[in-house]
């Protein structure tokens, strides 16, 4: 409902509720002064939006993400090799530490994933006369590897940008009949952003792999692929976007049927002409 609303609501209200869906296990724990805070907003501007969207207060509008916190905060079927790490110090705990996000990010991201979506979304991309994936800075490796791989089997995959261009620049000929896939996470590139919405001003299919249900206020993607990417150091880890894609793959490969594997073997072949592998001669 947030999400739906928020194109709607005043500027104030709209940097409110993108805090909101950006750190919702914060806005479940914190209190209103401490989310005013962080969000940047008064007090105020948060009872007004909880009126909004027709709670009769902050706390009822709090409460449903203090809920939420229970079935998204714990990794489960835990690991037996993770609590002996503790014993190794300091370095122990942050490995430890680590490893548990890494793991509950990929879990909480596959379990969001919609079989008839995904299914859709790869229709979407086998039909698609172009096929373009997108991303920037730290993003950009997961576009790289996501093309890479995929172009084995959906030979009208194209990562932008390409060299030190724009991705707008390469979107100048897109049209209806085109898909894009496009990935950001927390902080959200504005060149991603741009793409996106020039690509879609050309008719073209949006793909968005997101760790948020609204990254902008005039960006609605015709796929919303949410994932997990909470983090022990500063910046965002990539463990849920990796699962989610490779999900993404397999179904790629799977519905390419005999073809896809065909351009697989071919590029492999390809690959072992060049002695593009390092191999190690048997003894005889």
């Amino acid at each position: 409902m947030l999400k739906e609303r928020a194109p709607q609501l005043t500027p104030r209200m709209q940097e409110a509720a993108k805090y909101i869906l950006d750190n919702p296990a914060d806005f479940g724990l914190d209190y209103i002064r401490e989310t005013a805070r962080k969000s940047g907003v008064s007090t105020f501007t948060l009872i007004r939006l909880a009126e909004k969207l027709g709670f009769d207060s902050f706390e009822a509008f709090r409460d449903p993400f203090r809920h939420a916190l229970v079935s998204t905060t714990e990794l489960q079927d835990r690991p037996d090799w993770i609590d002996p790490l503790f014993a190794h110090g300091k370095t122990g705990q942050v490995q430890a530490e680590a490893a548990l996000n890494t793991l509950s990010n990929a879990q909480r991201s596959l379990e969001r994933q919609n079989p008839a979506l995904l299914a859709e979304v790869v229709e979407v991309l086998l039909t698609a006369d172009r096929a373009f994936v997108t991303a920037v800075r730290a993003s950009y490796s997961m576009a790289y590897y996501f093309h890479y791989v995929g172009r084995m089997a959906l030979t009208s995959l194209e990562l932008i940008p390409r060299h030190m261009g724009s991705a707008v620049d390469e979107l100048i000929h897109a049209k209806p009949g085109d898909a894009m896939i496009a990935i950001s996470l927390t902080p959200y590139s504005r060149e991603t952003v741009e793409a996106c919405q020039f690509a879609q001003a050309r008719g073209v299919k949006l793909i968005l792999i997101t760790d948020s249900d609204f990254i902008a206020p005039d960006l609605v993607p015709d796929y919303l692929l949410t994932v997990s990417s909470n983090s022990t150091h500063h910046f965002a880890c990539y463990s849920g976007v990796v699962s989610v894609l490779e999900a993404i793959l397999s179904l790629l490969v799977s519905h390419g049927g005999a073809e896809a594997a065909e351009r697989i073997t071919a590029y492999e072949q390809a690959r072992i002409k060049q002695n593009a592998y390092v191999t190690i001669a048997k003894k005889p």
